[in-house]
């Protein structure tokens, strides 16, 4: 099987992390294959991807087999060639990203899920920054994220500390969105999953451009940007659309234009 399936279906991209028998650990195959897969993605017949994974993990972060190999990747080929390359395209990407974690999510593997636009987990799921396990740094963009999603403090001690954080512990401090029962989460996301393929897709590529300016601009610049963005907005023919439904009282039918 291939340590990354990819399937669409009803605009919406559904690409599910493989290596179960290893809790869906990254080697240089799976990682250099979900960026594969994410370029399909720009396609603009997807309007939402959903990224998930097989068996107990969400993702485990890196494979560490392959560092200990003497023929492997050294650390610096791994940020710079797989994880650096993967979260940028999730940022990236002109359409909206769910992480529908699955199970533990550790290292990067926990990172690259934070980095989604919108992040669910099961109950059962958890949250990990273990790389001071190892005596490493957090990366795959966990150290500029997560500080932003629940503050200085915590996020320093959770990567200091290296303590598992459950997914209802991690709804409460803000760093995923919302966390389902067990047997109703697959659905739960899902349905999350639909909803957003079937909102208007410009508006919403738009406003995570706008999040992710919000980063780096101070007050003044972000005003601009909202400006700009905006205009753009409301050229789109979708911004047409929901004006004349919500006059016309009824649903808009949004297309993604």
């Amino acid at each position: 099987m291939p340590s990354i399936l990819f399937e669409t279906r009803d605009a919406i991209a559904f690409i599910t992390l493989n290596r179960p028998d290893k809790y869906n650990a990254f080697n240089r195959e799976m990682a250099l294959l979900l960026q594969e897969k994410l370029d399909e993605c720009k396609s603009k017949e997807i309007r939402c991807v959903y990224i998930t994974g097989t068996g107990k993990a969400f993702s485990s972060g890196q494979d560490l087999e392959e560092v200990v190999d003497p023929n492997g990747p050294d650390i610096t080929k791994i940020l710079s060639e797989h994880y650096n390359p993967i979260v940028r395209q999730i940022r990236k990407l002109e359409k909206p990203v769910v992480a529908a974690v699955n199970g533990v999510a550790a290292g990067a593997g926990a990172n690259i899920a934070l980095c989604c636009d919108v992040v669910v987990a099961t109950q059962s799921a958890s949250f990990l920054q273990a790389f001071s396990k190892i005596g490493l740094i957090p990366d795959s963009g966990g150290s500029y994220i997560l500080p932003r999603l629940i503050g200085w403090q915590k996020a320093s001690a959770l990567m200091m500390l290296g303590e598992k954080i459950s997914a209802e512990e991690a709804e409460r401090m803000g760093m995923i969105y919302k966390v389902f029962p067990d047997d109703v989460f697959q659905q739960e996301a899902m349905n999350m999953a639909i909803t957003l393929s079937q909102m208007p897709t410009k508006g919403l590529a738009l406003t995570k451009q706008i999040l992710n300016n919000s980063l780096i601009n101070d007050y003044n610049e972000q005003l601009h940007d909202e400006e700009l963005f905006q205009e753009r907005a409301g050229r789109t023919e979708d911004y047409g659309e929901g004006v004349r439904a919500f006059l016309e009282k009824r649903k808009p039918n949004f297309k993604g234009e």
